[in-house]
Formats: C-alpha cells, structure tokens, sequence
C-alpha cells in the first residue's frame, strides 16, 4: 500500500474514532464516514472490504487507548498487587465512562467475535494483567475465575453507572465507594497496615 493509500486507510479511521466519541457507535455506518473523510461512499471498501473490518480497526484504537491508561495506571509495577488492581479497576471504570461510544463499540460481540485485526488478541493482554495481579493479591483463588468475575462487575458498574441506576439505587454521588466494595467482595477486605 503506497503512502497516499495508507495515509486515507488511517484518515477513515480517525473519522470513525471521532465520530464514534462525538456520536456513539450507532453513527458508525460506512456512508457516514466517507462522508466525512472526504470521499465517495464506495471508498472506504477498497481498505476495508467490511463494515465489520472499519468497526474492527476504530475498536482497536480504543483497545490501544485502554491499555496506554491501564499501563500508566498501573505505574513501575512496584505497588502493591491490590493497589495496582485498584487503580486498574478505576482506570477502566473512568475509560467506560468518558469514552461511551468506543467502550460500546469495543466490547461488541460480532465485532470481538469477526476476528478481524486479532480483536481478541488485542484485548486479552488486558484481561491477563487482571489475573496476573488477582494471583498476586489472592494466591489462594483461581485467579481466572476470580479475575472474569472482577472484570464483569467493573463493566457492569460502567453500564449501571451510565445509565445513572447506580446512583438512584446506591445513593451515591461517585462510583468510588461502589469500586472499592466491588474489590473487597472478589478479592475480601483490604488488610490493614
């Protein structure tokens, strides 16, 4: 692919990456994106002979996006294993919450399900870290088990917390308490020092 072609490949990416934050992933239909990169309806095909492909390559922006914060989040790795997964768990949780459209769009199943760009490759490094730090603070757990029901919980707090159930229900005005009760019930309280 020469750089012209590469260089329009990555411009309908960023127009569905801008379009998807501006307007939620329901915009991103292939019409729409050609539109607004500048070119014909048919244009987009000939770098992504799929809608599903499109979708694929801007979710996986939102992947490299989760996992850049989840890094920084986590720091030099010198934290305690609960303390990293605290400030993952809240990383994700305001990832979810400031980035609606993509984090939808993200966890899609036809999108993770399709295959294209190796989606699943791209998010299991993530999912990986959390079992890795859940084996660390509660090496008495099947930290896979462990970890899934974590995670689940986290992106049933960003889902809930968006809806705005979670502050009807639980009368709270920020998730933070609601995060740290979810930590406590899958990995017990936090050991005083």
């Amino acid at each position: 692919m020469g750089e012209s072609e590469t260089g329009l490949r990555a411009r309908l990416v960023e127009v569905g990456v801008d379009l998807v934050a501006r307007e939620g992933a329901q915009a991103l239909t292939l019409r729409e994106i050609a539109r607004r990169a500048g070119v014909s309806h048919g244009a987009p095909r000939r770098y992504f002979p799929t809608h599903l492909e499109l979708l694929s390559a801007i979710a996986r922006r939102g992947f490299a996006e989760l996992a850049e914060r989840a890094t920084a989040a986590t720091g030099d790795g010198t934290a305690s294993a609960r303390t990293q997964l605290a400030e993952l768990s809240r990383c994700y949780v305001e990832f979810g919450l400031g980035n609606r459209g993509m984090y939808e769009l993200m966890f899609r199943h036809d999108v993770l399900a399709s295959g294209h760009l190796g989606l699943r490759d791209t998010s299991l490094p993530l999912f990986g870290r959390l079992v890795d730090l859940v084996g660390r603070a509660r090496p008495d757990v099947d930290s896979r088990l462990v970890a899934g029901a974590l995670w689940a919980n986290l992106h049933g707090l960003v889902q809930l917390w968006s809806w705005e159930s979670l502050q009807l229900a639980s009368g709270e005005a920020e998730f933070t308490r609601l995060l740290r009760a979810a930590l406590d019930a899958h990995l017990g309280p936090e050991a005083a020092e």
